[in-house]
């Protein structure tokens, strides 16, 4: 870890108050007492607290905005230095992509779409939610002010954090001047791209220039929801990552430990962004069960983050107390545990290398997500990368689906194959960017893509059959399995096949069809594979993990999971018998000479309908993940192939020991029982 880099606390608080001009009383029961206790009980140690909210207001006098209207007194220098008088981090949060009183009184600002519709929440005058605002337009001057003005107001904050940092592709006046000025046509789609880069890239400069105005050291963060990967011109502009990640809230349970296995790979501290909330940002009334909180938490450490847990302070200036009580459950333990933490380095085996971060996409791409969901529920140590990231401390990369070859990135893989790395592939991955011809051997003949395709024509879906090989089968399925995208076509010539494809009797028409889907497949094999091993490559001829996230079929899981298994053999660093459902890290603490395991596992489980909420990830119409009950798990196995010898194992901060069992360079610890959440030190 670089011990140069602006250090984090573990256990935070991110306190919404984005309140309505219409609620009168505000912050009037602020007791800095009770606010303290209220902290100190729930294990607090930094809390961040509202300069300027999304509705525009500002919590203390201010020459730059205007005070919110209901407010008689400087209510952010009161939880200030209430919050600093009790030992606890307080930094300074200023809403900046939106303003609705700034869009009220300069409607100018305002970013509008090609259409002539507004961006973001509220996409007509007389619909409810907030205003995304032009950083082309004067009111990025207006919120360098109000950010130099809380600079000057509160010097030794703990940072800066501005919120909702996005630029859509504006058509407003100030955009469309600026195009105009630049050469850049508003008609054309790559030229308000364009425009919106610009705006963005002039908004970090000059931000992170007034947040630094009178300190250099000053932490700052800009949220934008999202890390967005192989972005490293953005990361100069930050002194940490925080990664927002409400699993009720839309974003799920897997989404996290994606975001972390990329962000430990860059020089920055960071922190898992959570909520109290039963569903997602600025609920008001919503409690998720302490448990799912406990979890959450757990996970943040065991990949590598500190914990910070969002709340929405009540107009009147209260803190919740059922709030604090179910914060504090989880933020004890977490206290706990943080020796076991600091300073620790993620243990990895493979990387995959990010599709999202090589095609630019703003979220995560879905080959990304079913790599990290199959490597995750086969318990595999792996990270998330880029193609500038150091390729040499991995024993394999995945490249999944659909991620071609160009002139770059081919040399820094055949290098890292002439040093003895591995490559898995699956899909168009491996094939050159610009041609169809694979840039590796594979040890297999190529002849295309498969011609079976749906009605609908489209051109990533597609209908085969596969039987993998019986040492990578599932138990359950010994026929031919169906497959919903199109396979490569290969042919095994001096590698071992992973398999056979059956193609159906014939494609799916308006005339010519088969039964409810799909058309059955015939009886012989087409003559290709599935697949192909051959020396330091493992070849999927399908989009596995794209289909994987898709359909979810366990089949296909552990068809992928073995082939990989028995690709790599001896060079995993572990195996376990935990359930798919759990999940597991190793992390090593050098300066200590120990190696920390941590073991997870909170069934989720699907409950309530579609919602239909104003604002947040959930707004789209999702259903809520919830954790509830922390059913302990029996007789847990993890067999480790160290890198030194082991002398002992212990569950920690309890201090109790474990057995170890030594069969040559394997060690294996047994848990009786463990629920949630068990941290073991391996010295």
């Amino acid at each position: 870890m670089n011990q140069d880099r602006h250090q984090l606390r573990y256990r935070q608080i991110h306190l919404d108050f984005h309140t309505s001009p219409h609620i009168p009383g505000i912050g009037q029961k602020f007791n800095k007492k009770r606010w303290q206790e209220t902290l100190q009980a729930a294990a607090v140690d930094s809390i961040t607290l509202f300069s300027k909210c999304h509705h525009g207001w500002s919590y203390h006098p201010t020459k730059v905005g205007k005070i919110h209207p209901h407010l008689s007194f400087d209510l952010l220098r009161q939880q200030y230095d209430a919050t600093k008088e009790a030992g606890i981090n307080a930094p300074v949060y200023l809403s900046a992509g939106v303003d609705n009183l700034a869009s009220y009184e300069h409607p100018e600002w305002r970013e509008v779409n090609k259409d002539g519709t507004y961006t973001g929440w509220a996409q007509r005058s007389l619909q409810a939610g907030f205003h995304m605002m032009d950083f082309h337009s004067p009111y990025l001057d207006y919120l360098c002010e109000q950010i130099r003005e809380a600079v000057l107001l509160f010097p030794d904050c703990d940072g800066i954090f501005l919120d909702i940092i996005s630029q859509y592709q504006s058509c407003g006046r100030w955009s469309l001047d600026f195009m105009k000025a630049n050469g850049l046509d508003p008609e054309k789609e790559e030229d308000r791209k364009e425009s919106s880069r610009l705006a963005l890239e002039k908004y970090y400069q000059r931000t992170t220039e007034a947040a630094k105005s009178l300190r250099a050291d000053m932490p700052i963060i800009h949220n934008a929801g999202h890390i967005p990967r192989g972005r490293h011109d953005i990361f100069p502009f930050f002194s940490h990552l925080e990664l927002e990640s409400l699993p009720t809230g839309g974003w799920g349970y897997d989404h996290f430990p994606m975001s972390a296995k990329y962000a430990c790979n860059l020089p920055l501290d960071f922190l898992g962004m959570t909520g109290k909330f039963h569903t997602t940002w600025g609920e008001f009334g919503g409690y998720k069960h302490p448990n799912a909180l406990r979890y959450e938490c757990a996970a943040m450490l065991a990949y590598g983050a500190k914990c910070s847990v969002g709340d929405q302070l009540h107009p009147n200036g209260t803190l919740d107390p059922s709030t604090y009580e179910i914060i504090g459950e989880a933020y004890r333990e977490v206290e706990a545990k943080e020796p076991w933490c600091q300073g620790a380095e993620q243990v990895f085996d493979l990387a995959i290398l990010s599709s999202e971060a090589e095609s630019h996409t703003h979220r995560d791409a879905p080959s990304d997500e079913g790599a990290c969901r199959v490597l995750l529920e086969g318990h595999f140590l792996f990270g998330l990368i880029d193609r500038t990231m150091d390729f040499a401390r991995y024993k394999a990369l995945v490249l999944p689906d659909d991620i071609r070859i160009d002139a770059e990135l081919k040399p820094k893989l055949d290098a890292y194959l002439a040093q003895g790395g591995r490559l898995i592939l699956s899909g168009d991955s491996g094939l050159w960017k610009d041609r169809a011809e694979f840039a590796f051997d594979l040890g297999a003949a190529y002849d295309g893509l498969s011609p079976y395709y749906p009605p609908d024509n489209e051109p990533n879906r597609g209908h085969d059959y596969l039987l993998p090989v019986p040492e990578l089968r599932v138990p359950f399925v010994n026929m031919p399995q169906v497959m919903y995208e199109r396979s490569h076509r290969i042919r095994v010539t001096k590698g071992e096949s992973l398999g056979q494809i059956f193609d159906p009797y014939f494609n799916r028409t308006w005339d010519h069809f088969c039964s409810h889907q799909h058309t059955p497949n015939q009886e012989q094999p087409s003559g290709f594979d599935c697949g192909v091993r051959h020396g330091n490559i493992l070849y999927f001829a399908h989009p596995v993990f794209r289909h994987y996230r898709a359909y979810g079929a366990v089949a296909y899981r552990e068809f992928i999971a073995k082939a990989i298994r028995a690709f790599l053999g001896n060079a995993l660093t572990l195996s376990t018998n935990l359930p798919s459902t759990a999940r597991l890290s190793l992390t090593t603490q050098p300066s200590k000479n120990r190696h920390i395991l941590h073991l997870l596992y909170a069934p989720t489980v699907s409950r309530g309908g579609v919602m239909q909420l104003s604002g947040g990830n959930t707004s789209g119409g999702k259903s809520v993940e919830v954790i509830e009950e922390l059913p302990p798990l029996h007789e847990v196995e993890v067999t480790l192939r160290p890198p030194a010898p082991v002398s002992s194992a212990r569950l920690v901060p309890c201090g109790t020991a474990l057995p170890l069992e030594r069969q040559g360079d394997r060690v294996t610890i047994r848990l009786p029982k463990f629920s949630c959440h068990a941290v073991v030190e391996i010295s």
